[in-house]
């Protein structure tokens, strides 16, 4: 039962199978083996491409299926249309078709299973460009917010230094009163005269600016430092909302662009292992001597090609004699009296029925 299900997929002629050698036989079963195997590692492979487009198993498995199908269906096809023939050359470039579309197939195959064999160092990989992508989207976030946040900050020092200028204004005038009132600067009078009252009166003129400079600036720098927390706060939402993008980062192409930053030797060798196997049934074909079943499946074909051919000659011997026999049938009716009298008298009748109608027709119109 095995046996004949690798020959269904070695696509041979399982007739002509069961009635060839045992060693034809296991010969074709195991091209057929190749094929299947083939397609179920295509199939393993399809999936995991799939997974990682449509992060669903079901729909991976499922198109995984399909797709190993499709690879046995080509695979097939390519080792049943290889047949042997007496000239090596010929096979040859029968066969570099087939040779360059198993090149193509293994190419397809190999890649997504090197993703799944080296899926952790592609991680390691994915993790530093998405960290150098996250630290470059922050970066580019900040760029916008800064500028309005520099400036708000610039604001809110200089109204800090105003309100400090403001006081060593006020503390200047405090050490000057109090110093005329000790008769250490000023009229270096011991008391509180005139001058130490007009001094006083300054001081406290300014001290009461000082203090409703201090609330003005302190609504404002509340204010600013409000429009600051706000503006961080956006940057912060700006970031969350792009992170995600930044977190999904590995789809089948950033995974296939990480492999080719790996080390190359290693997925090379196993495009080569793929490569052999897809090629495998198509060289033993090439290297192989023509065997039993090449030689039966030829008489087979060689069989059908006469019996068509001489059903053509036959169909063209019977048109010939019938166009002869046709000639001589009209030629020999000619020289009949009878149908010629025969002919005459409708010709006659036909000439009658004419001239009538004409007739009828033309007392119409004069009527």
């Amino acid at each position: 039962m095995l046996k004949q299900f690798f020959w269904m997929c070695s696509g041979a002629d399982t007739d002509i199978l069961e009635s060839s050698s045992k060693s034809e036989q296991h010969k074709f079963a195991g091209i057929g083996g190749t094929v299947f195997f083939t397609a179920v590692m295509a199939s393993i492979a399809g999936s995991y491409a799939l997974y990682t487009v449509f992060d669903n198993p079901y729909l991976a498995v499922f198109f995984g299926l399909i797709w190993g199908l499709l690879i046995f269906n080509l695979d097939r096809f390519i080792v049943s249309t290889l047949k042997k023939s007496d000239n090596k050359w010929k096979e040859i470039m029968q066969a570099t078709p087939r040779i360059i579309l198993a090149i193509i197939i293994a190419v397809v195959i190999a890649k997504p299973l090197e993703l799944k064999i080296f899926e952790k160092e592609i991680d390691q990989v994915l993790l530093e460009e998405k960290n150098e992508l996250t630290l470059a989207n922050k970066a580019q976030i900040a760029n916008q917010f800064t500028p309005q946040i520099n400036a708000l900050n610039t604001e809110i020092t200089q109204l800090k230094d105003e309100i400090d200028a403001k006081e060593q204004a006020v503390d200047t005038l405090y050490e000057t009163y109090i110093a005329e009132a000790e008769g250490r600067k000023g009229t270096k009078l011991l008391g509180k005269g005139p001058v130490y009252k007009e001094k006083r009166e300054k001081h406290d003129a300014q001290l009461s600016e000082l203090k409703d400079l201090k609330e003005a600036n302190k609504e404002k720098i509340t204010e600013k430092e409000a429009q600051i927390a706000s503006l961080i706060s956006e940057q912060k939402d700006q970031e969350a909302t792009t992170q995600p993008i930044i977190d999904g980062f590995d789809g089948l192409m950033a995974r296939i662009n990480a492999l080719d930053k790996l080390p190359w030797l290693p997925s090379f060798f196993i495009f080569l292992l793929f490569l052999a196997i897809e090629t495998s049934p198509i060289l033993a074909k090439l290297i192989s001597p023509k065997g039993e079943y090449d030689f039966k499946l030829q008489d087979q074909e060689n069989a059908v090609k006469t019996w068509v051919e001489q059903k053509v000659h036959q169909r063209a011997q019977v048109l010939k004699t019938d166009m002869q026999l046709n000639e001589e049938i009209y030629s020999d009716l000619t020289e009949e009296e009878e149908l010629y009298n025969y002919k005459r008298k409708k010709a006659r009748e036909l000439l009658q029925q004419q001239a009538d109608s004409f007739h009828a027709s033309q007392q119409k119109i004069i009527r």
